[in-house]
């Protein structure tokens, strides 16, 4: 397998941890701003599943903030939730369940206080996204909240340019490549397939969501949570 083909990043599973602060400038603080919302919105969480789980760096911070939960954490590549399985399991009396599967065909019997899928479902074409939104609704407890973030389509042509050429500068001054920059923004609409920010909190509110807001934009990024 091209290894830069083990999931659906524009990087390798090993090498995703070492970039993904380049390609996404606030990447920490979609983590930051999870485990705070959580704090407000479910203070005592007994179970979170993170869908879309990528290396596990969220599943880990949870754990920093919140302790031993009932974990669960799914993703539809196997080389991530290997690299999640290494750096989860450093950690001592911790015990995670790993799903291999998107958040569109996940199969979990349990539910949960808390379900997150940071950058996850962007990737996904509307009927597969919906689908993946309905699964997070239904595999909530009651009064439990919902939590993504996403890469976003602006409202506008002429925003889509300002906002795609402010992501490439923030990617440059990180110190990535202008062939890699390139390389990764010729993936918006194609590999990447972004929503607006008015339809993100549409879906949230058909699906049945009795709370949706936002939570958190900036660029090309957005957060958003539904509490069921």
């Amino acid at each position: 397998m091209n290894s830069t083909k083990d999931n659906k990043t524009s990087q390798s599973a090993l090498q995703y941890d070492a970039n993904i602060d380049k390609t996404i400038p606030s990447y920490r603080l979609f983590h930051d701003e999870t485990v705070n919302l959580v704090k407000f919105g479910m203070p005592k969480p007994n179970s979170w599943l993170d869908t879309g789980c990528g290396t596990g760096t969220l599943i880990l911070r949870a754990i920093q903030e919140f302790g031993k939960l009932n974990f669960v954490a799914a993703d539809p590549s196997e080389a991530m939730l290997e690299v999640a399985r290494a750096k989860l399991a450093e950690l001592s009396g911790v015990e995670v369940k790993y799903i291999l599967a998107g958040t569109e065909q996940l199969c979990c019997a349990d539910t949960f206080d808390v379900i997150t899928a940071i950058l996850a479902h962007h990737y996904l074409d509307i009927e597969s996204r919906i689908k993946a939104t309905r699964s997070c609704f239904q595999m909530l407890n009651q009064g439990g909240i919902y939590i993504t973030f996403e890469t976003i389509r602006p409202n506008s042509e002429q925003g889509k340019a300002i906002g795609l050429e402010r992501w490439r500068t923030a990617q440059l001054a990180n110190g990535k490549t202008p062939q890699s920059v390139d390389q990764h923004l010729q993936r918006y609409g194609i590999d990447l397939l972004p929503i607006t920010i008015e339809s993100h909190l549409d879906l949230l509110r058909k699906v049945g969501f009795r709370t949706v807001e936002l939570l958190w934009a900036s660029g090309m990024q957005a957060g958003f949570y539904g509490i069921k």
